[in-house]
């Protein structure tokens, strides 16, 4: 009954979603841990991996419920002694997040339809599972309303499947909802009025919501598409601080900043004070930017406070040194 009444909210447009800043791992394991006693009581290996420090903005129920109805489809097609694993990573400016078993699998035929409502892996009479094959259309609408996507693999019958589910990661994580989640409460005397801050992401989505972030704080905002872009735009009015993505077509964001600091170099150019906010967020990921050449390295999503007391310091720095 809940299944039906959440397709009717959806088919008539009153889903309504409740965005906060989730991290990833904490829900998948919550998850996991829900869904572990039925998978040892029949003897089924439930193993996860999780990346730390994945963070979205999104429904925590919802997606509960979107890893929840997956999870439990791979546990209930598994036979005793059978192996679920749930894996979850960053995947250039998405969260991948993968439920693999080795159980029933899904027919080549039924594979193209398998998100559609009221279709089952088993269609026979005296099929073995119960339900009324919504689960998995609701968990695609329910992932295409946070922005994502979901997709369902097998080899086939017997061979067991493989669903994946892509959401995005922000930019930047929006104020209200950081402010209800940050233990900052100084943000307010960082500083950014007047400042030329040039943005380079191909992102139309990140680029613009950084945009906007900083134009509400009073920076002078110019953005970018490419490295291409950015080049000639510094060339013609050289700006305060640069912000750039890493993982950028054709030329990415190593391949900028070092083309920048060596042009700085032979023309003997001020050291323009450069952040990569980027969605690669190791240790590694992070010496290899400032290796590369910027100044700082802020993972997806930032928050609005973070991102401005990062270029309020560039600028004190900026009048220390006038």
């Amino acid at each position: 009954m809940e299944s039906l009444l959440d397709l009717s909210r959806i088919a008539a447009g009153k889903l309504q979603l409740d965005s906060e800043r989730i991290e990833l791992a904490a829900l998948v394991r919550s998850v996991v841990d829900s869904l572990r006693p039925t998978a040892d009581a029949t003897d089924i290996n439930l193993q996860i991996s999780a990346e730390p420090d994945v963070v979205i903005v999104g429904d925590a129920a919802r997606l509960q419920q979107i890893f929840s109805n997956l999870l439990t489809n791979a546990v209930k097609f598994t036979p005793r002694g059978g192996h679920v694993q749930v894996r979850l990573c960053r995947v250039a400016s998405n969260a991948q997040i993968q439920v693999a078993d080795d159980g029933g699998g899904i027919d080549s035929d039924l594979l193209p339809h398998i998100f559609d409502r009221f279709r089952q892996g088993e269609s026979t009479k005296g099929r073995s599972h119960g339900g009324l094959g919504l689960g998995l259309a609701i968990v695609r609408e329910l992932v295409e309303a946070h922005g994502g996507s979901v997709l369902a693999e097998s080899p086939g019958r017997g061979r067991g499947s493989t669903f994946t589910v892509t959401i995005p990661i922000p930019a930047v994580i929006p104020a209200h909802i950081e402010a209800a989640n940050s233990r900052r409460v100084h943000a307010e005397d960082a500083s950014i009025s007047g400042l030329r801050v040039l943005v380079v992401d191909d992102d139309a989505d990140a680029r613009e919501l950084i945009g906007l972030t900083l134009d509400s704080r009073g920076a002078i905002v110019h953005l970018v598409t490419s490295g291409c872009e950015a080049l000639e735009s510094i060339s013609h009015d050289r700006p305060d601080v640069m912000i750039a993505d890493i993982g950028m077509p054709q030329e990415d964001g190593y391949a900028l900043i070092q083309t920048i600091r060596a042009q700085e170099r032979e023309h003997s150019h001020t050291r323009l004070p450069a952040i990569a906010l980027t969605a690669y967020a190791s240790t590694t990921d992070r010496d290899q930017a400032l290796t590369a050449g910027y100044d700082l390295h802020l993972a997806k999503p930032v928050g609005p406070a973070d991102l401005t007391q990062a270029l309020a310091a560039y600028r004190k720095t900026r009048q220390h040194e006038a």
